[in-house]
């Protein structure tokens, strides 16, 4: 195993292992890190000719730099605003939509890299089969988080069911 492989398996990983220590919903950060893809695909080009404006351009910001922080932004807040909020009972099942987050993470990122950086990494044997199975992950992932998403619903207590007010 190359040092590539163990820069995407660290990839893959770090999302997983920090959703799980801080016991956050992933399923919400799965979304979160679809809807930064979206502010990517979409403002991207207009926030960097916003800054531009502003920055020299001797200091302007790598347009590498600045598309990694509008895919990541969504998501790490969403982790700060939600930590704590899986309950013990559940994190166990929280490992399949933080493997799902861990996953599309891996794939948003690595193509936002700096070039050199970005090839050397897709080249690598086990990206080719990570590329082969994105549609499966991403897929799977998005099918697993809206299911987690939709079953995580407030339990209403019983005196609501009974129309009985405090």
């Amino acid at each position: 195993m190359g040092q590539h492989d163990l820069i995407i398996l660290g990839l893959f990983a770090a999302p997983v292992l920090l959703l799980m220590l801080l016991r956050v919903n992933a399923a919400l950060v799965f979304v979160s890190l679809c809807v930064g893809y979206v502010i990517t695909q979409f403002l991207a080009n207009d926030i960097q000719s916003f800054a531009d404006l502003f920055v020299s351009h001797g200091a302007s910001v790598s347009v590498s730099v600045m598309r990694l922080a509008l895919l990541l932004f969504p998501a790490a807040f969403t982790t700060l605003f939600m930590i704590g909020t899986v309950r013990k009972a559940r994190l166990l099942l929280n490992i399949l939509p933080a493997l799902a987050a861990g996953c599309l993470a891996a794939l948003l990122v690595v193509p936002l890299l700096t070039p050199g950086t970005a090839q050397s990494i897709m080249s690598s044997s086990l990206w080719a089969q990570v590329v082969r199975l994105q549609s499966a992950l991403v897929g799977g992932g998005a099918l697993i988080s809206m299911f987690f998403i939709w079953t995580q619903r407030p339990k209403k207590h019983h005196d609501e069911h009974s129309g009985k007010r405090h």
